[in-house]
């Protein structure tokens, strides 16, 4: 297996089994320990009390929260008697808090719930005897609600923290939209450079060595953007930090809001180790949720799985995996490295799109439809639109749905394109067969390195016929799209592809719809010599956009010329 191939296989590997703050993600049984019970549980017995303004729930285990009666917010999360919840005069709850709520609260044998209900919105909190766990649902029911997240907010210097998602208002400088700051080494931080996709990552948070506070995410199946979507996922300035399940948020968002029940996801305290294996959105026990009464709750019994016995025509240097989604749900699955095997989560009952990524490009795709109470099985499926199997005279990266070779790319999910730890974006014509894949730069944008150049020789045999330039991208901002000149050639201007509206290559997201551009070069577009050089001059071309890294832009994939 090629070399990048291994890096790439084992950075999978890496992504998918650790949490962002540089612990082993549940799952990664070296460092991973149990929640803290035991002795601690004398402490106060399981129960809740009324003190008139909000519920007051302990778990028995050394949590206390409450929860305010007239709107649902969090306002305390009191962990071995220090108190965590909140900075300024802010709490935790949905979204930005929902306002005026219809709030109870009761006991079900070992289970506390609290139901919290705004217009069509219902949001849940329940405890269970014995964990220093929160566990939440969110139901939407409809647009009422613009986006769905849950924020918990984190008083100041509890937690050690200087990662790319945290800034210091005192010392940085804004660059961009009041959450992107340059610190005075020339670095950037933002809330958006977290760095995970939704695929690879069970929990996110902090621990100081004797305490973690983390947020265990859900399954996602009512969230939209599928496996590779990234965003928000954890903030820490300094005046506090917040911890984030976003369930739906519109910025460069690929699939529309969907509605229904989605959860649990949980807040976790331990003592100081990640979460117990035991909360994965993949293995937790959730059968003492189905006697409780949330509205859209579909147990085990009410799902049925997918399970395919192989992905034929796969490329080894490569992962992939097996999506599903529909207008109500999305899940999905890594197929099995060596045989490409895959059994899907349990999932809601209809019919579904089946994709098959390699890495995170569609190459097939069919449908499937889910049984509750059955595994419907799948025969091999076999691979037919890689474009990376047609025969090309060059090609300058390789098709895989993201800019990975590239020049910078490997940076662009954890800092802002200004930062000094980037490369020049701009520079020489990029040579074929001379120059590197990562020479060439991951992102093009009309103010920043705009008429970039390729240049290549074609044999006599070569010359005597047209040939197909693609170009395909990632995503674009703006309505970025690439205009074409071979030698004295120029090409129509085409039409934009359809990508997401908001910020995208400043905010540390590479992803979008994937499309790819295809321009038919005339012969006599060619410089008539075989020991010539051709050049091609890519311009970025749109009627909006900003300036500077806010310009027209785009992310490529792959560049190619076929035969």
């Amino acid at each position: 297996m090629p070399q990048h191939a291994r890096r790439h296989l084992t950075r999978r590997t890496v992504l998918g089994r650790t949490a962002v703050g540089g612990l082993a993600l549940a799952g990664g049984a070296a460092i991973a320990g149990p929640l803290v019970t035991g002795a601690d549980a004398a402490a106060a017995a399981f129960g809740y009390r009324d003190d008139g303004r909000v519920y007051v729930v302990t778990t028995g285990a050394g949590l206390v929260f409450k929860v305010d009666r007239r709107n649902g917010d969090l306002t305390s999360l009191m962990y071995k008697g220090t108190e965590y919840q909140g900075y300024g005069n802010r709490n935790s709850h949905v979204e930005t808090g929902l306002g005026t709520s219809s709030v109870s609260i009761r006991k079900t044998g070992g289970t506390i719930l609290v139901t919290v209900v705004h217009g069509t919105m219902h949001h849940y909190y329940a405890a269970r005897r014995g964990e220093n766990n929160v566990y939440m649902w969110t139901n939407k029911a409809d647009s009422s609600i613009t986006a769905t997240r849950y924020i918990v907010r984190v008083r100041p210097g509890l937690f050690p923290n200087n990662l790319p998602d945290s800034w210091d208002a005192r010392t940085d400088t804004v660059i961009e939209a009041q959450d992107v700051r340059r610190k005075p080494n020339g670095t950037t931080r933002s809330k958006h450079y977290s760095n995970q996709r939704v695929i690879d990552y069970a929990h996110v948070g902090w621990s100081d060595g004797r305490v973690g506070m983390w947020m265990v995410r859900s399954n996602h199946e009512k969230a939209s953007g599928g496996p590779f979507y990234r965003s928000l996922m954890r903030h820490h300035y300094e005046d506090g930090a917040g911890l984030y399940e976003i369930l739906y948020y519109g910025e460069n968002q690929t699939e529309p809001m969907r509605f229904g029940l989605q959860g649990p996801y949980v807040l976790a305290f331990t003592d100081g180790s990640a979460p117990s294996p035991a909360l994965r959105h993949d293995r937790i026990d959730t059968s003492w949720v189905d006697g409780l009464g949330l509205a859209g709750w579909v147990g085990r019994s009410g799902r049925g799985r997918v399970a395919g016995v192989g992905i034929a025509e796969r490329d080894s240097a490569y992962a992939y995996t097996v999506g599903f989604s529909s207008a109500d749900a999305q899940y999905w699955i890594e197929a099995d490295p060596a045989t490409g095997r895959f059994k899907s989560p349990y999932m809601l009952p209809g019919t579904y799109k089946l994709t098959v990524y390699k890495e995170e490009l569609a190459v097939h795709t069919t449908r499937v439809t889910v049984t509750a109470g059955r595994t419907t099985p799948l025969h091999t499926l076999t691979i037919g639109a890689d474009p990376s199997r047609k025969p090309a005279i060059w090609r300058i990266g390789d098709w895989s749905g993201t800019p990975r070779g590239f020049k910078n790319a490997s940076l662009m999910t954890t800092m802002h394109p200004s930062d000094t730890r980037a490369r020049p974006w701009a520079g020489t014509a990029h040579t074929v067969g001379t120059s590197k894949v990562d020479d060439f730069p991951c992102y093009q944008w009309v103010d920043i390195n705009n008429s970039l150049k390729i240049r290549f020789k074609l044999t006599a045999q070569q010359l005597a016929s047209g040939h197909t330039l693609n170009i395909g991208i990632t995503t674009a901002f703006a309505n970025g799209r690439p205009r074409v000149r071979v030698n004295d050639w120029v090409s129509a201007l085409p039409a934009p592809a359809k990508e997401p509206t908001t910020r995208s290559l400043t905010v540390g997201s590479y992803r979008g719809n994937n499309h790819t551009y295809s321009y038919a070069v005339p012969a006599s577009a060619w410089v008539k010599s075989p020991d010539a050089y051709q050049e091609v001059t890519l311009d970025i071309v749109s009627g909006s956009g900003g300036t500077a890294y806010l310009s027209a832009g785009v992310s490529y994939d792959a560049i190619e010329l076929l035969t």
